[in-house]
């Protein structure tokens, strides 16, 4: 198992409750391969260029724990999740 830090931004139009949804989604995904260890939303902000047509995205961190392999699965359901414009995923060095 190895720890993950992963950086999401969803559409400025996912918020309160929708947002919620967005991260519950997730974390049951990463919790079938691995452990949620923090979810951090940082809020509303403008893009530094636009993307998918969209100024401002909703940017929001999770850090897990989990097997290299389920990495692939991660990305997968993000790819088809049209909430979210952006993601980055990065392993934390040991």
């Amino acid at each position: 198992m190895r720890d993950y830090e992963m950086v999401f931004i969803a559409r400025p139009a996912v918020e309160g409750e929708a947002l919620q949804a967005l991260i519950e989604r997730l974390h049951d995904v990463i919790n079938a391969g691995g452990e949620v260890l923090e979810t951090d939303v940082w809020g509303k902000r403008e893009l530094a260029y636009p993307i998918e047509k969209e100024r401002e995205g909703m940017y929001f961190l999770i850090r897990a724990r989990m097997d290299p392999n389920h990495v692939s699965e991660v990305e997968r359901t993000i790819r088809y999740t049209d909430q979210i414009i952006r993601h980055l995923i990065v392993r934390v060095p040991e």
